[in-house]
Formats: structure tokens, C-alpha cells, sequence
């Protein structure tokens, strides 16, 4: 019996969907059901799971004896980042919250700005934290999760400092982050907020299909004037976190890839 806690970001439901959905090996998906947590839900049940579970709270969970892995996952809301305080403190409290439930952790996060660089400092807990990796570091953020490295990201940048990078989370939920508060923003205001950008880079990546990708970029395409490119993207560091996470706890996994652990 082994349980990963996972903490992550609304921004990488597409990609815990894929990876928990298509994992044979476990046994019981369990969600704290809140108002982050329902297109994960969502996206989880379309697969056809049978395995997923509701919960309200943390406390509410208990593992099952007879599964020999499963997990807890805990979804925060987009955007924390806006406040380097509000995101320490919601991840802070979040694996204060599951540690006591969890055999290891596992963080859907890059460094988001340094923000949760020596996170093991900021707690006093006696479990380990697995977090995506570039290299012997955290990734960066989100887009240089799915380019697959910093080196990437800044490449892109370089070619054009103009670039919205729009991943498959982002194509989730671009209007959401640019909304900034009111119930609906208008075409205008968008362009406004994006006046200084030039293209919108379309990071395609096994968690969505093309047309769906393509549907969303034509989307933003029409609503800023930004014209669109594609960029082959990755969800190897996230996976590579996962596997390394099971690795260390599970011993009916593969062999995990090196690193991963913060």
C-alpha cells in the first residue's frame, strides 16, 4: 500500500488527466472536490474511469489496504502566482495538509519565479517532494515545463520577445487569466492587455489533441489579432517527476529516470 499526494496547479489538469488515466498501476484516483478541482473531475471521468473518488477535505481520506497505489490529489487555484506570499503559503499549507496522508509528494509546479526554490526550508516534515526537473533544477514554470527545458523557453523568447506562449493549459484557460477578475473581458480589453505581443506560440504536447490545441488558438487568434505558430512540446519532466515519485515508494514500478526529488 502506497500513496503519492499530488499538488498542482489548475494549469496542469491535462496532464495529470493523461498520466493518472493511462498509469495501470493505480489503483484509486482520490480528488478534494472543490471549486479548482471540477474539470479535473471532469476530465477524469470522461476517460471512463472507474477508480475516482471524491472528497471534501483532506481529512476525509483513507487509504485502501488492498490497493497497492493510489493517490490524493489536491488542485489550487490558477493564478496564485500573482502573489509570491499567497502561492508559498498555499503550497505551505497544502503539504502540511497531506503529508500526514502521503508517502510522498509530488508537485504539478516549477520554481514559478523562485518562489518555491528550498521549499524543504520553509516546512519541518520528514517526507520527500518530487518536483519537474531541468537538469539538475526545478523547471522554470509552467511553459518551460512543456517546451521541455529553460533553454527552450528563452530560445523562443529570444526569436520573438513578443510571445504569448499558449500550452495546453494555457489554451484551457487564457481568457480566465487575462479576465483578471471581471465576468467577461471584452475583445478590446484583450487586445489592449496583449498590445505589445506579436505571435501566440501554439506548445503542442501529448496531453491535448492538434485540433483541440488548434480550436483554442484560432480562438485567441480572433479575439487579439495574434498570429499563431506551433512548437513541438514535451510532458517528459512531469513524467520523469512521476515515475521518480513511484519509484520511491512503489516497488512494483520501473525504474524511474535520475532526479526529481527537491
Amino acid at each position: 500500500m502506497a500513496v503519492i499526494g499530488i499538488i498542482t496547479c489548475e494549469i496542469f489538469e491535462l496532464e495529470f488527466a493523461k498520466l493518472l488515466g493511462e498509469d495501470g498501476d493505480v489503483g484509486r484516483i482520490s480528488i478534494i472536490e472543490d471549486g479548482h478541482s471540477g474539470r479535473f473531475i471532469k476530465l477524469l471521468k470522461s476517460m471512463g474511469l472507474s477508480n475516482v473518488q471524491c472528497l471534501p477535505h483532506p481529512h476525509s481520506f483513507s487509504p485502501e489496504p488492498d490497493i497497492k497505489l493510489e493517490v490524493l490529489v489536491q488542485v489550487l487555484e490558477l493564478g496564485l502566482h500573482r502573489s509570491r506570499k499567497l502561492l508559498s503559503n498555499s503550497i505551505v499549507n497544502v503539504v502540511r495538509s497531506l503529508q500526514q496522508r502521503a508517502d510522498a509528494l509530488l508537485l504539478g509546479y516549477g520554481r514559478c519565479g523562485g518562489v518555491l526554490d528550498n521549499l524543504h526550508e520553509q516546512l519541518s516534515i520528514d517526507i520527500q517532494i518530487f518536483q519537474p526537473m531541468d537538469g539538475n533544477y526545478p523547471v522554470h514554470d509552467c511553459v518551460a515545463l512543456s517546451l521541455g527545458s529553460g533553454d527552450r523557453y528563452y530560445n523562443e523568447q529570444q526569436k520573438i520577445a513578443g510571445t504569448y506562449f499558449l500550452t495546453p493549459g494555457w489554451s484551457q484557460h487564457w481568457r480566465e487569466m487575462l479576465d483578471m477578475g471581471s465576468s467577461k473581458l471584452s475583445q478590446p480589453g484583450i487586445k489592449r492587455l496583449l498590445s505589445g505581443y506579436e505571435r501566440a506560440l501554439l506548445v503542442q504536447t501529448p496531453a491535448i489533441s492538434s485540433d483541440e490545441l488548434s480550436r483554442q488558438g484560432v480562438k485567441l487568434s480572433q479575439a487579439t489579432g495574434l498570429r499563431l505558430e506551433v512548437q513541438d512540446g514535451t510532458m517528459a519532466p512531469l513524467t520523469a517527476a512521476w515515475d521518480s515519485a513511484k519509484s520511491a515508494i512503489y516497488p512494483g514500478s520501473a525504474k524511474a529516470v535520475a532526479g526529481g526529488v527537491i
